[in-house]
């Protein structure tokens, strides 16, 4: 039995699909002005895992991920320049030349961090006349109105707001910010489009004139059209929460007047050296970035696998550095069990399989599946291990199926130096193991000890 926790009801619930068999889940996907950092891509590799949990599960499943091209303002309160106009006049480009070189790139990251792709991954822009339906109906229902600037949605005509975030409205007029729309019936009220200014680059013939949609317009717009309504799961990060995700329901509710979506799921922030990920601060790392320095995707994909999605996760460079030595030891691992030609007692292997089951089902416990992992391939060197191995892999995405692939034969040079190091860390010369260490690093190669010996690897 699968449970998950929800934001919505803040309470862990079993999962219960509209239809049997299937989930169908909607996903928040990038606003496409600029690379993903890693902060981002933890989002994704949540997403991901619960996608291949559903699917270890029995699930048929059916995922739509928006790519933003447009509509997403420079504050998500609906203020400020569309990210993708101001990247494209910075660059002196067209918007849609950065959509799609900064699309392209994401799906690579994806693909290398092992992400399954969406089963739909539609773009904002290919979606207008959908969007512009709902604004057009929510006019007629008396939940929106115009301004000299666009149309805007009122969330004093919908009782449940807040219900996601827990704010309350009278919370939200005292902290709204003194530099309001004075057009506008309340502060918090969101822009379902906007009229376009004269030098506006990316806009669309309306029945309000030339303009362009709001960005929490286009998740309604796309998980109707794909996914229908209810639909099972929706996720994002938790920045989505009190804006985003918060106007998505308002707006989604009271056009189908019904609920929309079933589940709420979130992924928590990821910080850096203990504080705030920022471009200002230099540490908005993306996978080029650690790719780098030394370090593949997988080593932080398997960092993420660490820390649960619902707790906030530390980068730092010691963290994954640990990470690759972790994943590295235990490819080695895994191959002692492949080559193996002995078995397991199949009641042995059954109780780490349910111990496996139990966690992942209850709210993607996965780094506690991975401790059931290292627990196997530690206490059972077969090769029927080898097969539950993969069988768990189908969930922690970590390409243990390729690890032959990975191997490559030695240089003589890099194995002298190796056990250059290993005799004389063994005769506490730290000095020759160091440079011998440092050596081998400005080579590419990296070697991980253990208790037996040592390995050889290419960083």
């Amino acid at each position: 039995m699968l449970k998950v926790y929800n934001t919505l009801t803040r309470k862990k619930e079993e999962l219960k699909p509209v239809h049997e068999g299937q989930i169908s889940m909607y996903s928040c996907g990038p606003t496409v002005y600029s690379y993903a950092h890693i902060g981002n891509l933890r989002t994704y590799v949540f997403m991901d895992i619960l996608v291949r949990t559903l699917k270890y599960n029995g699930y048929k499943v059916k995922s739509v991920m928006n790519i933003t091209d447009v509509g997403h303002l420079l504050s998500d309160a609906d203020e400020g320049e569309d990210k993708m106009e101001k990247a494209a006049k910075e660059r002196k480009v067209e918007p849609l030349e950065i959509a799609k070189e900064v699309t392209d790139v994401f799906f690579k990251d994806l693909e290398k961090l092992n992400i399954l792709r969406p089963t739909v991954t539609p773009k904002a822009t290919d979606n207008i006349k959908e969007m512009i339906d709902i604004v057009s109906a929510l006019l007629e229902k008396g939940y929106a109105y115009e301004t000299s600037d666009g149309i805007y949605f009122d969330i004093q005509k919908f009782p449940g707001y807040g219900k996601l975030s827990g704010q309350k409205l009278d919370e939200m007029q005292a902290g709204a910010r003194v530099e309001v729309n004075n057009e506008k019936h309340h502060p918090a009220d969101f822009a379902l489009w906007k009229k376009a200014e004269p030098n506006h680059i990316m806009k669309w013939e309306s029945p309000w004139g030339l303009g362009y949609p709001g960005w929490h317009i286009e998740c309604t717009a796309m998980s109707h059209k794909y996914l229908g309504v209810p639909f099972d799961i929706h996720t994002g990060g938790v920045d989505h929460i009190p804006i985003h995700h918060e106007n998505e329901i308002a707006q989604s509710e009271a056009y189908f007047g019904k609920k929309a979506v079933n589940c709420w799921m979130h992924s928590e922030f990821m910080m850096v050296d203990g504080g705030k990920m920022s471009k200002s601060l230099g540490n908005t790392y993306t996978i080029s970035d650690l790719e780098k320095r030394g370090y593949s995707a997988l080593d932080f994909r398997y960092f993420c696998l660490n820390t649960h999605y619902g707790q906030k996760l530390n980068f730092t460079f010691t963290g994954i550095e640990s990470a690759k030595i972790a994943y590295n030891r235990l490819k080695q691992a895994v191959l002692v069990l492949k080559n193996s030609d002995k078995l397991s007692d199949e009641k042995v292997l059954e109780k780490y399989k349910q111990e496996f089951e139990d966690a992942i089902n209850d709210d993607l416990n996965v780094s506690l599946a991975l401790g059931t992992l290292w627990t196997l391939v530690k206490q059972e060197k077969t090769k029927n291990a080898y097969e539950l191995v993969l069988n768990m892999d189908k969930v922690f995405g970590l390409s243990l199926d390729n690890i032959k692939e990975e191997t490559e034969e030695i240089p003589e040079d890099i194995k002298e130096l190796a056990e250059k190091r290993w005799n004389a860390k063994k005769a506490k010369d730290f000095k020759t193991a160091d440079e011998a260490r440092d050596a081998l690093k400005e080579k590419g190669y990296t070697v991980l000890d253990s208790a037996d010996g040592y390995t050889i690897k290419k960083i």
